[in-house]
C-alpha cells in the first residue's frame, strides 16, 4: 500500500483552547484527543483553563508514516499560534523581557494515564532567564523551573536514565543539609541546574539547547514517539485501544504551582475511586508542579492541607467538582494548579476506579440525578458484575501488621513477594499470586502490574499514574510505605525491621494500608443491594415500550437526569 502524501500545511490540524470555532460543536475527540476536547468543554463552562492550542491526531499519524519529514511545515503554524498566546497572556515565546513558557502534553482520543510523555517549562534558556526573573521577582522559581526543564527534557527527549539526575539531586541535598528538593535555596537550585546540564552534556555529547524553538520542536517529536513506546503499547493491548488512533499534542501556557507556599499542584477525583464513596479525593503538593504528584516519586498531602493553605482555591475546587460531574455525567479525575491562591484546571477525564467503586458510583450518580440509568449502565459495560465481591482479612485482633502505607486501591491480596517487574510473570507462571514491591509507582511497570495481584511502593501518592492504573485493573495498591527499602540485587528488601525475600508470602489490606507477614484467610461477600439495583435498570431498559407507564410526563424506570 502506498503512503499517504505529506501535508502541505498544518492549518487544518490546529485547534485552539478555549475553542473559538463557530456554533456549539467542538472538535471530536478522535481529532484533538480527549484531553483537549475536555479542556474545551471546561473552558466553555467558565472553569479557569490556561490558553493553548492542539496539534491534531492526524499530525501523529503522518509522523508515524513519514517520520520527521512530515513536520517540515509545522514551524510556521506553531509560530503563529505562539504569537496568539503572547497576545492573550502578555508574554511571548523566546522573548528576553517577558518570556512565555509552555507545556507540551500528549492526548489520545482514549485516555491513557501516564503512558505517554509530557515536557514542562519549554522556552527557558539563557536568553529568557533574566526576563523570567524580572517578571516574577522570584529567583527560586526561575532556578526550580530550570532544573525541571533540563531533567524532563533529558529524560523524555534524549532518554537519559532518571537515576542520573536522582543521584545528583541526592548529592546536592546531602551537601546542602536539606531534607528534600523543596528545601533547596535558589542558589542550591542553580548549582543543581548546572549539575544537570553537565549530566546532559556528558550523556548526549552536546550542550543543553538554548533555542526555545529547538526545545519545542524536540519536545513535540518526543511526545509523538511516545505513542509507540513499550508501555503505551502494553496499555493499549490491555484496554483494546486501536494502534491507528494516534495522539494529539496539547501546547499550553505554563501554570506555575511552584511560586511559593500559596501555590501548588494537585490531582483529584470527584468521588473516591477506591471505595466509590461520595467524597472529594485529592492529593496536593504545595510549591510544586503537576508531574510531582503523578510521577510517583513524592508523597502528597490531602484536601485538608489545600484548604488550610489556600481557602479560596479550595472553595473554587469544590464548585468545580460539582460542575464537572454535571457537565460530564460521570465521576471525574482532574489535575489542577494553584498559582498564588488562584485555581487553574489542567485536565479532566472520567476517573479510573475499582469495579466495586464503579458499581457504587453508578448507583449514586443515578440517585443524585447526575446520570440516567442508561448512562450508568454504560459505565459498567466493561465490568464483570458477577465477579464483584467485597473482601477482608480474617486477621486475629492480636496480629500486628509489619508495616502500613497509604491505601490507593482497596481490596485484599495474599501472595509471594517480587521486587523485579521482569520476575513477576515468571513466578506467576510457576504457580501462586504475586505482590509487586517497588520503590516508586512507575507506569513502565504496567505489564508486570497486569500479572501481579497487588502493588506496594515505598514512595508516591494515591493519584500517581501507576496507582490509577492499578485501580482500573482492580488491583489492591498501597503507596508511601515508609521503611520499605529494596536491595540492589532485586531479590531482597526490608520493611522496617522485617527482612523480605523474593518468594516470601505476605497478606495486604488495601482498605487499611496494613501489610501482614504470612498467609491470612480471606473472607468475601457480594454487594447484593447494589447489584439488585443495576438489575432493575436492565429490566426496565429491556421491557417492551408499551408496558412502560408514564407519570407526569416521565417514563418510570429511573429518575430523570436534571440538566444543569
Amino acid at each position: 500500500m502506498s503512503k499517504a502524501p505529506l501535508p502541505e500545511t498544518f492549518d487544518h490540524h490546529v485547534c485552539r483552547i478555549p475553542f473559538d470555532g463557530p456554533g456549539e460543536a467542538l472538535p471530536a475527540k478522535d481529532i484533538v484527543g480527549s484531553k483537549a476536547h475536555n479542556l474545551m468543554r471546561m473552558a466553555r463552562q467558565g472553569l479557569p483553563v490556561p490558553p493553548g492550542f492542539v496539534l491534531s491526531t492526524a499530525v501523529c499519524r503522518d509522523y508515524l508514516e513519514h517520520g520527521p519529514a512530515s513536520l517540515a511545515s509545522l514551524d510556521a503554524v506553531v509560530g503563529r499560534e505562539l504569537g496568539r498566546l503572547g497576545t492573550l497572556t502578555g508574554r511571548y515565546f523566546g522573548d528576553a523581557r517577558r518570556p512565555l513558557l509552555v507545556s507540551v502534553r500528549s492526548g489520545a482520543a482514549v485516555s491513557m494515564p501516564g503512558m505517554m510523555e509530557t515536557v514542562l517549562n519549554i522556552g527557558l534558556c539563557e536568553t529568557t532567564l533574566r526576563g523570567f526573573l524580572r517578571t516574577t521577582g522570584n529567583p527560586r522559581l526561575v532556578q526550580d523551573c530550570r532544573v525541571r526543564l533540563v531533567q524532563q527534557y533529558g529524560e523524555v527527549v534524549h532518554d537519559i536514565a532518571p537515576n542520573r539526575f536522582q543521584e545528583a539531586l541526592a548529592a546536592q541535598i546531602s551537601g546542602s543539609r536539606s531534607g528534600e528538593i523543596g528545601d533547596l535555596s535558589s542558589r542550591g537550585l542553580r548549582q543543581l541546574a548546572e549539575m544537570f546540564e553537565d549530566i546532559f552534556e556528558v550523556d548526549t555529547g552536546k550542550s543543553f539547547p538554548q533555542d526555545p524553538a529547538t526545545q519545542l520542536r524536540a519536545a513535540i517529536e518526543a511526545v509523538l514517539q511516545s505513542w509507540s513506546s513499550e508501555r503505551a503499547q502494553s496499555y493499549r493491548r490491555l484496554n483494546d485501544i486501536p494502534e491507528s488512533l494516534g495522539t494529539a499534542i496539547t501546547i499550553q501556557a505554563m501554570a506555575f504551582g511552584n511560586l511559593g507556599p500559596t501555590s501548588g499542584a494537585g490531582v483529584g477525583f470527584t468521588r473516591n475511586p477506591s471505595s466509590g464513596n461520595n467524597e472529594l479525593y485529592v492529593d496536593y503538593l504545595p510549591n510544586a508542579q503537576g508531574e510531582d504528584v503523578v510521577a510517583g516519586r513524592r508523597a502528597a498531602l490531602g484536601i485538608d492541607e489545600l484548604e488550610r493553605r489556600t481557602p479560596d482555591a479550595y472553595r473554587e475546587l469544590l464548585a468545580a467538582r460539582n460542575l464537572l460531574e454535571r457537565e460530564f455525567h460521570d465521576m471525574m479525575d482532574f489535575e489542577f494548579t494553584v498559582e498564588e491562591g488562584h485555581l487553574l484546571m489542567l485536565q479532566a477525564r472520567p476517573g479510573k476506579r475499582t469495579p466495586l467503586a464503579a458499581l457504587r458510583i453508578a448507583r449514586d450518580l443515578v440517585h443524585d440525578e447526575i446520570a440516567s440509568p442508561p448512562e450508568a449502565l454504560a459505565m459498567l459495560e466493561r465490568i464483570d458484575l458477577d465477579k464483584i465481591e467485597e473482601f477482608e482479612l480474617r486477621a486475629d485482633t492480636s496480629l500486628s501488621p509489619i508495616a502500613q502505607g497509604t491505601p490507593a486501591g482497596i481490596g485484599i491480596a495474599v501472595g509471594t513477594v517480587v521486587f523485579e517487574p521482569d520476575r513477576a510473570a515468571h513466578i506467576k507462571r510457576n504457580g501462586g499470586e504475586v505482590i509487586l514491591f517497588r520503590q516508586t509507582a512507575e507506569t513502565k511497570d504496567i505489564s508486570a502490574l497486569a500479572e501481579a495481584s497487588a502493588l506496594v511502593t515505598a514512595e508516591g501518592a494515591r493519584t500517581s499514574h501507576a496507582a490509577v492504573v492499578a485501580r482500573q485493573l482492580g488491583k489492591p495498591c498501597i503507596v508511601g510505605c515508609a521503611g520499605l527499602t529494596i536491595d540492589a540485587s532485586g531479590r531482597h528488601g526490608k520493611l522496617g525491621a522485617h527482612t523480605l525475600n523474593e518468594g516470601d508470602v505476605i497478606s495486604i489490606d488495601g482498605t487499611s494500608g496494613n501489610i501482614y507477614q504470612g498467609r491470612i484467610e480471606v473472607i468475601s461477600a457480594r454487594p447484593v443491594a447494589l447489584l439488585d439495583e443495576v438489575q432493575s435498570w436492565r429490566a426496565a431498559a429491556s421491557a417492551p415500550a408499551a408496558t412502560k407507564r408514564k407519570r407526569n410526563g416521565a417514563i418510570v424506570g429511573g429518575p430523570e437526569r436534571r440538566r444543569s
